[in-house]
């Protein structure tokens, strides 16, 4: 009886200091290593052993969850960790040699040339977020597409809050083998014997686009509508306000330069969808992961600058930027290994077992969809609160399959709702980086872009989750 309320009390105190940091939008890094520390070492006073597979005791209790860090740093970096490192080092040489610039331009271009102002509403929200698959973060976008997209926008007779919501929604749920929350949830799911030597790209183009393509298309849909609607109401209230932006230089270069520039920074994401389709089409298994496509795209990147450049040595030097990239992913792989900390103390002192016991109880009484509800509700909530939700993913990701387990679910029933949800709802919250942004540029209030946004982006987490339920349970 005591240990279940020192147990209960311990995690409801971790969890709500974890919780008060992600809606306050602080780093919660050190927060989730010292909850975890200390939900350890609770476990260590109640006599339960650490819940870490094959896990060697230093002698020390005091020393043990220092070591449960270590081991899962290795852990981490023999998987995620790397493919995660890597990719941020990708995209930091593309940004350096001017392909994301190129890659944006060249895809942007074609809007000037339609002149229909609301069909133009579902293209630009499907463009961006194509373009986020060559820039994942949702600001550094945002501010892109206000200085290329805004006055062609303006220029077609679109309204300042259309564009607005449209681009505040612009980086939202893309399948790409190449995002990070991707890279975590497959490796998690490859420890789970049905999805045994499951890759990131299995899961990404085998159930992610499955999901992820109908919503982001019912969205574009509802997208025209709304902002349709929204105008008709607003008629009277259109501002005359100029806004200023800072123009971006056109980017000079004949067609091969550009075509092969532009097409750089997604090579990755082709060279996996060949050697998928190929193993699709033909049973030809070609074992192309995600570090050797980026390997492979550097080196043609390389070469691609040492024929532009003529040689010069100043090419080799300039690859530098692809290792200090890596280096700017490390906060990444630390918030994966901090939540990692955090779900083994909760592992530690008992409170996964009991959670997999209640979940047992909901198998085979209809009620399936309860656990994914719940987390995706939760996650709608602290999203709202915080503004990003991508915090709260990395630190669920370890509990997903055991709780799915529990529950008697497919564990991708609970993986795909979560992970989508938090990218929608991004786009609803007031205190979003994204909507900020937007709204400071555009000199409008952040609610009025909420108002714009909240009715597709919540229209696709109803459509997301009712499909996610249907093809997964």
């Amino acid at each position: 009886m005591l240990n279940d309320l020192i147990m209960y009390a311990s995690a409801i105190l971790a969890v709500a200091v974890v919780v008060y940091m992600l809606i306050k939008k602080m780093d919660i890094k050190i927060a989730l290593f010292l909850m975890g520390i200390i939900l350890i070492l609770v476990s260590l006073a109640m006599g339960n052993d650490i819940a870490l597979k094959e896990f060697e005791s230093t002698g020390s209790a005091f020393l043990d969850p220092l070591q449960v860090i270590v081991e899962q740093f290795k852990s981490t970096f023999a998987k995620a960790g790397l493919i995660i490192l890597m990719l941020g080092g990708y995209t930091a040489y593309m940004s350096s040699i001017g392909a994301n610039d190129i890659t944006v331009q060249v895809l942007t271009r074609p809007i000037s040339k339609i002149k229909s102002v609301y069909f133009l509403v579902p293209i630009v929200f499907l463009l961006g977020n194509l373009l986020s698959l060559v820039i994942p973060s949702a600001s550094t976008l945002a501010i892109l597409l206000l200085a290329t997209l805004y006055p062609v926008l303006k220029r077609a007779g679109m309204s300042t809050l259309s564009i607005a919501a449209i681009i505040a929604t612009s980086a939202t749920i893309i399948p790409t083998p190449l995002g990070s929350d991707n890279v975590a949830i497959a490796e998690e799911l490859a420890l789970h014997p049905a999805f045994a030597n499951l890759t990131v790209t299995d899961y990404v183009f085998n159930y992610h686009a499955m999901i992820s393509l109908p919503t982001l298309l019912f969205i574009a849909i509802v997208h025209y509508f709304w902002q349709k609607r929204m105008d008709k109401r607003s008629a009277n209230k259109v501002s005359k306000e100029e806004v200023e932006l800072k123009k971006l230089d056109e980017i000079k270069g004949g067609k091969l330069y550009k075509t092969v520039y532009a097409i750089l920074p997604i090579f990755p994401i082709i060279l996996l969808l060949i050697s998928f389709a190929l193993e699709l089409t033909t049973g030809i298994a070609v074992t192309l992961s995600v570090e050797i496509a980026v390997i492979v795209s550097l080196i043609l990147a390389i070469i691609c600058e040492l024929i532009r450049k003529k040689g010069d040595k100043k090419v080799l030097s300039d690859t530098e930027s692809f290792f200090e990239g890596m280096g700017r992913a490390i906060p990444i792989v630390a918030l994966i290994v901090a939540a990692s900390v955090f779900v083994t103390g909760l592992q530690s002192i008992g409170l996964i077992e009991q959670l997999q016991e209640s979940m047992q109880h909901i198998q085979g009484s209809g009620f399936n969809f309860i656990l994914p509800l719940i987390l995706v509700a939760f996650t709608a909530l602290i999203v709202l609160l915080s503004g990003s939700g991508i915090a709260l993913f990395f630190a669920m990701v370890p509990l997903m399959v055991p709780l799915a387990d529990a529950a008697g679910i497919n564990p991708i029933a609970i993986s795909i709702p979560m992970g989508l949800a938090g990218n929608l709802f991004r786009s609803v919250s007031p205190v979003a980086a994204v909507v900020l942004i937007i709204a400071g540029t555009l000199k409008v209030d952040p609610l009025d872009i909420i108002k714009r946004t909240s009715v597709p982006m919540v229209s696709g987490v109803i459509f997301m989750f009712i499909l996610s339920m249907i093809v997964f349970l």
